[in-house]
């Protein structure tokens, strides 16, 4: 599979609109080679070096998405309405749907990862990251990730 933005290349610098300093949009993503076997797809963002990248202590959900179906090659730019069948989990603010990159403090890295499962998922009813990986395992057939990075001005 692959996974791509026309808003930041991998590894590259995530642009303020996607960030709390900016609109807090979600990125335009796309995808492809899907495997033919694939059922449904699941997308997790989240952020590694929080709250400080010299001394993470956990890794911050920022988006959660399951039950893509496998006909969907992407999300636009600050998605309103998702794919249907989709569903969303509860990011760490503790709300559904897309929050943007909001360091504290440093250059952060922010991983967006596809996986491709060989089932549909039952709804979860808002799961978290970790009710959702548990849902997910076993049933991960194919994943990818983008990287972007951001820093607050000043």
């Amino acid at each position: 599979m692959k996974i791509t933005s026309n808003a930041f290349v991998h590894n590259g610098q995530i642009p303020k609109t996607y960030s709390c300093e900016g609109r807090d949009v979600s990125p335009p993503l796309d995808w492809s080679e899907v495997p033919a076997k694939a059922k449904s797809l699941v997308l997790i963002v989240d952020d590694p070096d929080a709250p400080d990248p010299a001394a993470p202590r956990m890794t911050w959900v920022h988006w959660l998405l399951y039950n893509l179906p496998v006909t969907c090659t992407g999300l636009p730019e600050a998605v309103r309405s998702l794919p249907d069948g989709t569903l969303d989990g509860m990011n760490d603010w503790k709300r559904s749907g897309y929050g943007g990159p909001c360091p504290p403090i440093g250059r952060h890295r922010y991983f967006h990862k596809l996986y491709a499962l060989d089932v549909m998922l039952p709804d979860l009813q808002k799961p978290d990251k970790k009710q959702l990986e548990q849902a997910m395992q076993g049933h991960v057939i194919a994943e990818v990730q983008l990287i972007g990075s951001y820093q607050k001005d000043g």
